[in-house]
């Protein structure tokens, strides 16, 4: 943000500085400036341009008379000799700087051997930086060489395993520290970067795991570390952390709770909500803080306290290396969410600091887009930062063997990047999973490069939350009171019919592929609390009949189906709506809860059984719904869902009324799925029950 202080200079472009001067600093006048360099050699300035602005400034714009050497520190001077820095600003986003500086070939970061280390960061816009290493009480100073394009480079002679390090980088007449953005290991609380030999971590071996044939196979499971193993009793010895996650014990097993419970529920792919450095917990005293995670500090490396031991930098990563090796093990997929539209503090952002403004989105004004409501929103479109995200990407697949990921407020990164990077990671792993929040932000992105659903044609292996789906199933997120579909609203009759078709028949989304059906995720209100308002007069058996047949929708749809951890037995978080910060009492998941909401979990439990013995339910293109899904309706107030699909047919009646309903089959087949028990297996004239759920599946004659 600019004109916070009285006298203000930035070079926006190799041509022009813009200063400002506040009218309570010499009037905001001046009718003269120049430029003076570290060398104390003067370049003059023209003012091409004063105006006076609503805040209380004056705005010159200057052209600068001789050429100028990025990196350089400059002074600006005005007419009575008063001077201030000038800042690197808009000048990064010019195509001239592009071509200078980012023909980069060497990997950036700390390159290790046993014999040497070689440190590499690119910062063009910087005057010198030096390696600072070493244990704090015999801390060693390196220069840093500069090199061309910006980059510089140093080498340590010597075993520098388990070295910590940071740099100094002068810019702008001031030293700035900072930590390495590029290293994968850290110490706690981002204090340090660390060198490690990755030979020496203790890499669990990778486990090999049969991608899916195509990602409406997939069944998504949300979770957070710490909710999964935050109560108490649970028969985990590390709650809270990458062990703790996964640790199996006779308690575990006897009370169904942790990894033995995940593990029973049938999901093909667990979404990790952030697991990599986030500013908003004190590593050292996890216990005192929570958060989810959506405020990034490192990209690269594990959040250290969800870690046994966050000051080993070598643990953190051994230990989401074994979640994941663990998780494939049994079956179970990984995807990570990723944040990659902002970060926690720009100003003190690593890449920021080496090279301010190029990472951000923002105008030739020198604001920075808000689009994410931080503040500083990232651009992936300038070259390197693309390579950086792109690169952080291929290396966490290949030290984590993950299988996919899930963006943040994905409508904030650009077209080109999400094609990218999905070509990328699809090439290092078939089958990896892209996905994330397609919302049209407000940011200053052009509206033709948001990865957003409006974009999604755009983007062929792309797949987007279906907040339409959720608003029609669930009801708006905004009013409590609004009922979908699920809870009520018969008039959303025709909506859910499209959302069940996976909103392709409607040409929404363009395959079925690309969308994620939900009415649940770790923000707004979970489905119960929700329904606790929107249907505030009815019993608990029958929100707990709602949230079967909610989550019926979900599961049997076509798309991709999403559950949020605990949307299986009902889970309340006390009417919060967003309680990213308020608490495990608020946050963990309670299996006493689930115990006294059994019928929702063991009827989620077999839709999710349903589904993946059911081709009809998952398929793959949009032409297939549109030859083989088919609707209609009992008295406008049932919807009555059919797909057929290679010889597998099914009827799946939704009723989210208070009335009994009747429906005769004119085909043999059973009932594979009755949420109230209101018919044998074996019939053909069906009893649809209030507020239930029925799957007929239909004898095959072939």
């Amino acid at each position: 943000m600019r004109m916070k202080e009285p006298y203000e200079a930035y070079i926006d472009d190799y041509n022009t500085i813009n200063l400002y001067m506040s009218k309570n600093f010499f009037g905001g006048q001046s009718s003269s400036f120049h430029l003076k360099d570290s060398q104390k050699r003067i370049i003059p300035l023209t003012i091409q341009q004063r105006s006076d602005l609503y805040n209380g400034y004056t705005h010159y714009k200057l052209s600068i008379d001789e050429p100028l050497t990025i990196g350089e520190e400059y002074e600006v001077y005005n007419e009575y000799c008063k001077a201030t820095p000038v800042k690197y600003s808009h000048i990064v986003k010019t195509e001239r700087f592009s071509r200078e500086f980012t023909n980069i070939r060497d990997e950036l970061g700390p390159e290790y051997t046993p014999e040497r280390s070689t440190f590499r960061v690119w910062s063009p816009t910087s005057k010198r930086i030096l390696l600072v290493y070493g244990p704090e009480e015999n801390e060693q100073r390196r220069e840093m060489v500069r090199k061309p394009y910006g980059l510089f480079e140093t080498t340590i002679e010597g075993d520098c395993h388990n070295m910590e390090y940071f740099f100094l980088v002068r810019r702008e007449g001031k030293w700035h520290e900072c930590i390495d953005p590029y290293a994968m290991f850290s110490s706690a609380n981002a204090h340090k970067s660390i060198v490690l030999d990755e030979s020496r971590i203790g890499l669990p071996e990778k486990v090999a795991i049969e991608p899916l044939r195509s990602n409406t196979d997939a069944i998504i499971y949300e979770a957070s570390v710490r909710d999964m193993t935050s109560q108490n009793d649970i028969g985990v010895e590390h709650p809270k952390t990458f062990v703790g996650f996964c640790e199996e014990s006779e308690t575990t097993r006897l009370k169904d709770t942790g990894f033995s419970y995940l593990k029973s529920l049938g999901f093909t792919h667990l979404q990790l909500m952030p697991v990599f450095d986030f500013g908003s917990v004190d590593e050292d005293y996890p216990w005192e803080y929570y958060n989810w995670g959506y405020d990034p500090v490192q990209y690269r490396v594990p959040e250290g306290s969800y870690s046994t031991d966050p000051d080993d930098p070598a643990a953190r990563v051994r230990e989401l290396a074994q979640l994941v090796a663990t998780c494939h093990e049994n079956g179970i997929h990984v995807n990570l969410d990723v944040v990659f539209n902002h970060v926690y503090e720009r100003e003190r952002f690593a890449l920021n600091t080496l090279v301010p403004c190029y990472y951000f989105l923002m105008n030739q004004n020198g604001e920075f887009s808000n689009g994410s409501f931080c503040g500083n929103d990232i651009d992936t479109q300038p070259i390197m930062s693309k390579r950086y995200f792109m690169n952080t990407c291929r290396k966490l697949i290949r030290l984590y063997d993950i299988d996919g990921f899930r963006f943040d407020l994905m409508g904030i990164l650009d077209i080109n990047f999400m094609n990218a990077l999905s070509e990328e990671c699809r090439r290092i792993k078939p089958g990896f999973m892209i996905y994330g929040e397609g919302w049209n932000m407000p940011s200053f992105l052009a509206d033709n490069m948001r990865a957003s659903q409006q974009n999604q044609n755009q983007m062929p292996h792309v797949g987007h939350f279906s907040d339409r789906f959720r608003d029609v199933v669930k009801g708006n997120n905004g009013d409590l009171v609004q009922k979908g579909f699920a809870s009520g609203a018969t008039g959303k009759m025709a909506e859910a019919q499209a959302v069940l078709a996976a909103s392709c028949r409607d040409f929404v989304f363009n395959t079925p592929q690309k969308v994620v059906n939900y009415v649940e995720c770790h923000d707004n209100h979970t489905l119960w609390d929700k329904n606790r308002v929107a249907c505030h007069n009815e019993t608990r058996d029958q929100r707990e009949k709602r949230q079967i047949l909610a989550n019926a929708m979900v599961l049997l749809a076509q798309g991709i189906p999403f559950l949020h951890s605990g949307q299986e037995f009902g889970r309340t978080k006390q009417n919060k709506g967003n309680s990213y910060n308020l608490g495990d009492n608020i946050n963990q998941i309670d299996y006493d809860r689930r115990d006294r909401h059994l019928p929702i979990l063991h009827a989620t439990k077999e839709l999710i059984r349903i589904r993946k013995e059911h081709p009809s339910f998952r398929m793959v293109s949009s032409e297939d719904i549109s030859n083989a899904v088919h609707f209609e309706t009992i008295d406008n107030e049932v919807l009555v869902y059919k797909t057929s699909l290679d010889g597998d047919a099914n009827y799946v009646f939704f009723n989210p009324t208070g009335k009994t309903f009747h429906y005769t089959m004119h085909q043999s087949g059973e009932v594979i799925f009755d949420s109230s028990q209101a018919n044998e297996r074996h019939t053909i004239d069906l009893t649809i029950a209030p507020i239930s759920v029925v799957v007929y599946h239909l004898k095959n004659e072939t």
